[in-house]
């Protein structure tokens, strides 16, 4: 029988550019091979895909015209085993299938004869080859990429909020985008306030054109990197870690922590994931005085015009008139004001617990150094050990694993200490006039803002009952101002107490539910 093939001709876009294997070079080779062997040719198939699986379009191809056409050709030719496969494993599987149909692999520039056992060794070494050098290079690529990490650089694409850069001396680093950063911190402090579910952040970024999709705000939210950390994963014997990167960070490490405690329900206030509109304010946060269910919200047509009520999906078909409901809960807010009277005395006693707050955080944080520094003394005995061998080094690495761990632990604690600065006296005097108008802020404000208000006095849900709103916490703070007022207002026989007396209100009560 006269010798028929197809010339298979494969170059990858990388290999082409590093090694000049072309295809018009490869095809010019096997021709010449052809003629002077008398070997009459078939079909040239042309590949340009990784030889590492045979999962590739025009080799698919071929295989599927010898099996429908058998006896057509006795012979497929190629320049290099290695233009064949980089899998063993996958390649002396295909041999056994081009054999079952009467085809005979064979490459030009390394002819083996597969019927002389012997050459089997040969075939093995020429297809191990190219996949030790694959293997070889993805190690290598590997390797380089933790060492970067290592370091404190961040390899590949700029997340959300930076970009890749590159300095004058040619080396890479990603830099801040400050239109995007603002977006990210938004979402990181909406998440930090714990009023709304991520869902509804979502949502609400989406409004302010923060234009990626859910599952990459996840990815962002969940990354250390936006605090100036890098993710070093776990390898081998090497426990995954958090190192400081080379970047600038976008939040704060207490920022970014206090986000990962709501997200893993350690600090986390069950908001359920509400699409509502300007006349339900409360849904989500109201509960059917029946069974205790939440109550979603609904209009009604009237003659004239529509009627907005919250009700009760369940059999009791609790309803009310959602107008008369927010009225009522505006009046219930309007009782957790401050009197202006004693405007002073808040910003006095917020002031001295400040001082008092940020003495400790001082003294919190030198506790945590010293004992980083203890810790790290100890690894430094430890790797000294190891190396005048008084030690072994399973040892070594079980006393590493567990300072590391320590250390990073006290790292994530001092990263969670906040002893922000800013102008308290400030912030102390604007947040107070925006509680004398919280009635006004809830009526006025936006559905976010006035979400936020309930949310923030009203860590549960409340519910409905003899015309009151009847709740079972509010928020300390709210609860302590609430005492006073009827402390103060309870005074009408015109003594005159020490009216700094009533900051220690609260401890007296025990911060006891507001029923009323």
């Amino acid at each position: 029988m006269s010798k028929i093939a197809d010339l298979y001709i494969r170059v990858s876009t990388d290999e082409q550019a590093e090694k000049g294997f072309s295809q018009r070079n490869q095809e010019e080779m096997l021709r010449k091979y052809c003629s002077i062997n008398q070997i009459q040719i078939r079909n040239v198939v042309y590949e340009d895909h990784s030889a590492k699986t045979f999962n590739r379009p025009q080799w698919k191809k071929f295989l599927d015209d010898v099996k429908k056409n058998k006896n057509k050709i006795n012979l497929v030719l190629f320049m290099k085993w290695d233009r064949f496969s980089r899998n063993a494993g996958d390649a002396y599987q295909m041999i056994n299938v081009l054999r079952k149909l009467g085809i005979e692999p064979q490459a030009i520039e390394q002819p083996l004869d597969l019927s002389v056992p012997e050459n089997k060794m040969m075939l093995a070494f020429y297809l191990a080859a190219p996949e030790v050098e694959n293997d070889r290079r993805a190690l290598n690529t590997f390797q380089g990429l933790r060492r970067g990490k290592k370091e404190g650089r961040h390899m590949g694409m700029a997340p959300y909020g930076y970009a890749n850069k590159v300095t004058e001396d040619g080396k890479k680093y990603i830099a801040i985008v400050p239109e995007k950063a603002i977006k990210v911190i938004w979402v990181f402090e909406q998440i930090a306030k714990n009023i709304f579910s991520t869902e509804s952040i979502y949502q609400m970024a989406k409004e302010k054109g923060f234009g990626i999709s859910k599952n990459n705000l996840w990815l962002i939210i969940r990354n250390p990197l936006y605090c100036g950390k890098i993710v070093v994963p776990q390898y081998r014997d090497e426990e995954a870690r958090l190192v400081n990167g080379q970047h600038d960070a976008i939040i704060s490490e207490g920022l970014f922590y206090q986000v990962q405690d709501i997200l893993d329900s350690k600090s986390r206030t069950y908001r359920p994931k509400i699409k509502t509109i300007e006349n339900f304010p409360l849904r989500g946060f109201f509960m059917c005085p029946k069974c205790g269910q939440k109550l979603t919200g609904s209009k009604c047509k009237g003659r004239n015009k529509y009627y907005y009520y919250y009700h009760c999906d369940k059999v009791c078909k609790w309803r009310i008139n959602s107008e008369i409901a927010n009225k009522t809960f505006k009046v219930h807010l309007n009782k957790f004001k401050p009197l202006p009277e004693v405007k002073k005395l808040y910003s006095a006693v917020l002031l001295e617990g400040y001082r008092e707050h940020t003495g400790l955080i001082i003294n919190e944080k030198k506790k945590s150094l010293e004992q980083i520094a203890v810790y790290e003394k100890k690894l430094t005995v430890a790797r000294n050990l190891l190396v005048t061998e008084k030690i072994d080094a399973e040892d070594y690495h079980l006393m590493k694993n567990e300072y590391n761990a320590v250390i990073s632990k006290l790292e994530k604690e001092l990263g969670n200490v906040d002893d922000d600065r800013e102008n308290i006296e400030y912030l102390t005097s604007t947040g107070l006039e925006n509680l004398l108008k919280l009635g006004e802020a809830f009526d006025g404000g936006t559905l976010a803002d006035s979400r936020e208000i309930i949310g923030l006095i009203f860590p549960e849900n409340f519910t409905f009952s003899e015309n009151k709103i009847r709740t079972a916490r509010v928020n300390e703070i709210i609860n302590c101002i609430y005492l006073v007022n009827n402390r103060l207002r309870a005074k009408k026989n015109g003594t005159k107490d020490d009216i700094f007396l009533l900051s220690r209100v609260v401890t007296s009560t025990g911060f006891k539910p507001v029923t009323s």
